[in-house]
């Protein structure tokens, strides 16, 4: 199985990551981001969102309290905080999947709420490791997401 890290030194380089990967998103993507509360998950799913076209305008923030954010762009941008979800059958209730395998980019932070650790898509493990060096562990799983990692891998290395 394909697996990539990569070692962020400080926020702007996690965001010219994110801005790098939302530039390779060309069909609808599920990404999944998983880390500690701070570990750069928002700053992440913020750098995505410009790289979509997310007005600069517009501020990109957690929808903690939400369960969901929606940002209009090249692709529309589905951004949802898990956190404080407290029973899977809310996603349910808002028509989750529509969102994750529909048309647009998602984004999905704390996935490990929805018990389900094989759901297809990039699932991206942020650690923080001291100060302002993070770690990024990019996961695919099927084929699309693997395909968006080889993208994005060369996109770094060029």
């Amino acid at each position: 199985m394909l697996r990539w890290s990569f070692r962020s030194a400080g926020e702007a380089q996690t965001l010219d990551l994110g801005i790098q990967l939302g530039r390779l998103l060309k069909q609808s993507a599920l990404i999944l981001l998983q880390g500690e509360l701070g570990a750069g998950k928002s700053v992440l799913a913020r750098g995505i969102a410009r790289g979509l076209g997310v007005d600069p305008r517009v501020p990109i923030t957690s929808p903690t309290y939400t369960l969901m954010n929606h940002y209009p762009a090249r692709l529309d941008l589905y951004h949802f905080d898990l956190y404080r979800l407290r029973d899977p059958d809310e996603l349910l209730e808002i028509g989750f999947d529509d969102f994750a395998f529909g048309a647009g980019a998602t984004l999905v932070e704390w996935p490990e709420r929805l018990e389900n650790d094989a759901t297809p898509g990039l699932w991206v493990r942020i650690d923080n490791l001291k100060d302002d060096l993070r770690e990024l562990t990019f996961l695919p799983r099927g084929e699309a997401a693997e395909e968006l990692l080889l993208h994005l891998r060369r996109a770094l290395s060029s």
